[in-house]
């Protein structure tokens, strides 16, 4: 049992573990390169969370996908591993920063990893017909309901701008209003309501997207995170080559 455990810390610990995961990472989506473009099923894998259609697709064509997700999964605690490590080797450092950017780095990427696993488990996209006065039940206790559209025209009758009013409500009451413009959806309730496409003649209808994505401010933080943590080791070993 000691040895078992041993050799796990060992795999763990080391810098090859990543280099040999990041290695697989590549064979494995190259693989999904031609797999994808050659399957019909992967046209609907953006319509619902990602764990919820791979249940429902064959293993002969998300193999490489189910492969990724394991080495994630090794990847991941693999850099908890490595970061733990750095930190106890290097907590002597002078430098306090020089010590902890490579971690920022790490944290960063983790926090990207989980913003993905929480989109593909709680991820949702809609996509409706919508006219003034239609309303969708976009959770269990709350209601979209379009409010009104409005659509202004040129003399040639091509759109120049527009707005959509819209109410948020629960048990049939009103708690909160937006209104959705151009490059500005109404994100409420961590859904993301947007206008793709909309018509003024022969009567106002808009297409609506409704969309959640749980993952998107840990991804968010992570990318900011991930670049100070960048900018700063780069920075630390520019100033110390001068």
């Amino acid at each position: 049992m000691k040895k078992l455990l041993k050799h796990l810390a060992n795999f763990f610990f080391s810098l090859k573990t990543t280099l040999w995961l990041l290695g697989f990472m590549l064979v494995l989506m190259l693989a999904g390169a031609f797999i994808m473009p050659a399957q019909q099923e992967f046209e609907t894998i953006h319509s619902i969370p990602m764990f919820e259609w791979l249940k429902i697709q064959p293993i002969t064509i998300t193999w490489w996908l189910w492969g990724l997700i394991g080495i994630l999964t090794f990847l991941t605690v693999n850099t908890l591993f490595c970061s733990v490590e750095s930190i106890i080797k290097k907590r002597k450092v002078t430098q306090w920063l020089l010590l902890i950017s490579p971690q920022i780095i790490h944290i960063g990427f983790l926090f990207m990893l989980l913003a993905h696993l929480m989109s593909a488990v709680g991820s949702y996209q809609q996509f409706a017909v919508a006219l003034e006065g239609n309303m969708f039940r976009i959770s269990d206790n709350a209601v979209l309901k379009i409010k009104d559209i409005n659509i202004q025209s040129d003399y040639n009758g091509y759109i120049t701008d527009w707005k959509v009013g819209v109410e948020y409500l629960k048990e049939g009451k009103m708690f909160q209003t937006d209104t959705i413009v151009p490059n500005s959806p109404s994100v409420r309730m961590g859904f993301n309501i947007n206008v793709k496409n909309l018509q003024e003649y022969p009567y106002k209808a808009i297409l609506l997207q409704i969309s959640r994505e749980p993952g998107a401010v840990w991804a968010l933080a992570g990318s900011i995170l991930f670049m100070v943590g960048i900018i700063t080791l780069i920075a630390l070993k520019i100033n110390m080559e001068r």
